[in-house]
């Protein structure tokens, strides 16, 4: 006998007919990509992935990162016959603390004898014959004893949820706008869950903005990277834009004008990177720039696609999500963005695409963009 990872991936690959083997055929690289510094091999036992390796903990907590994985099972592997499934079965049930339970068998190996509900039978039987607490419940137990019969026999009954999605890589790519918020990392880890290829850009108004800012968006790349494998970082300097905005422009434009030079630069790097996609944190109405009529406006200077996964979530959904991704301690920092520093106290919620461009027209807008890309870093 020996112990494995049953590696159950998302339904959603199943229905993607001849293309299904593309995206299968990506979710192992990811894994095997995952798992390139340990000690690991992966079986195959007719069409079911099993990892092997020398400590499970590490190995389920690694899977349960990976898009496109939906179920992570710890399994005993054992021959192929009644007798060895029967003892394993009943192993098995003790380790749990339930005292109901339901045998349930998938027999692929056909040249198995009987059908899938004889062997659930005799099973369930031998296990009540051996033991006095359990007793069976087909319709709502407390544990399941899961049997799949393929070459070898596979008994199990611990089952951990993936997060589930696309394999990551498998959708295009985008530019993820991320700020030190809450909401953007829960953006980016949306979009990655559906197999886009995350880059992040940070916005950095250096010296109104400390370093230490510019760290805690390099932590929360670093937690999203848990989930990607590898992930790009621009950090572009935007306090002249800033200024420049200030000091030219009303004060109840300056965040919507703000966040168009945003979306300019966002797109500039993607084209010069052959990214085909913008991501934001925003949500309707959340804040005063995120109305319907800001968000047209700030569209109005996009040259691709922009995606904003969290448009109709509410903001405790959203803490919800980045506290289960590992985000919102960090989030909450109290280090401040470009995005809270400068705010006026009355910004334009219903700004109208023509004023504004009349607005920003009085400044260098492409030369302002050459600067700041020109002298963006990079980190990875």
């Amino acid at each position: 006998m020996r112990k494995l990872l049953l590696v159950k991936y998302a339904p959603e690959i199943f229905l993607k007919g001849l293309n299904k083997g593309k995206f299968e055929r990506k979710l192992k690289g990811n894994i095997e990509n995952t798992f390139k510094d340990s000690r690991y091999s992966f079986v195959v036992d007719q069409g079911r992935w099993f990892i092997e390796c020398d400590n499970l903990k590490d190995g389920i907590k690694k899977l349960k990162n990976i898009c496109g994985i939906s179920e992570i099972c710890v399994v005993d592997e054992i021959d192929s016959d009644i007798e060895s499934i029967k003892k394993q079965a009943l192993s098995n049930a003790l380790k749990n603390e339930g005292k109901t339970f339901k045998v349930v068998t998938k027999r692929a190996n056909k040249n198995f004898p009987g059908t899938s509900m004889d062997v659930s039978r005799e099973v369930g039987a031998y296990i009540l014959q051996n033991t006095e607490r359990l007793s069976v419940d087909v319709r709502k137990p407390d544990f399941f004893v899961n049997i799949e019969i393929r070459d070898k026999a596979y008994v199990y009954s611990k089952r951990i949820k993936g997060i589930g999605g696309m394999p990551y890589g498998t959708n295009g790519s985008t530019i993820l706008m991320l700020s030190g918020g809450i909401d953007s990392p829960v953006a980016g880890y949306m979009m990655a869950r559906r197999g886009v290829r995350l880059n992040c850009v940070y916005f950095h108004s250096h010296p109104y903005t400390s370093e230490r800012a510019k760290e805690k968006v390099k932590e929360l790349a670093g937690v999203l990277k848990k989930y990607t494998g590898s992930i790009s970082l621009y950090v572009v300097p935007f306090t002249k834009i800033q200024m420049s905005i200030i000091e030219n422009c009303r004060e109840d434009e300056l965040t919507i004008i703000m966040r168009r030079f945003m979306m300019r630069i966002a797109c500039n790097l993607a084209e010069r990177h052959g990214i085909n996609s913008v991501t934001t944190g925003e949500s309707i109405g959340q804040v005063a720039s995120q109305t319907m009529e800001g968000l047209v406006v700030s569209n109005d200077v996009a040259d691709r696609p922009v995606f904003r996964p969290l448009i109709a979530m509410d903001k405790v959904d959203i803490m919800d999500v980045a506290r289960q991704i590992g985000t919102y301690e960090i989030s909450i920092l109290p280090y401040e963005d470009c995005c809270t520093i400068f705010v006026p106290k009355h910004p334009k919620i219903k700004p109208r695409v023509e004023e504004i461009r009349k607005a920003e027209s009085v400044l260098d807008i492409d030369a302002l963009v050459k600067e700041s890309v020109e002298n963006t870093e990079f980190f990875s």
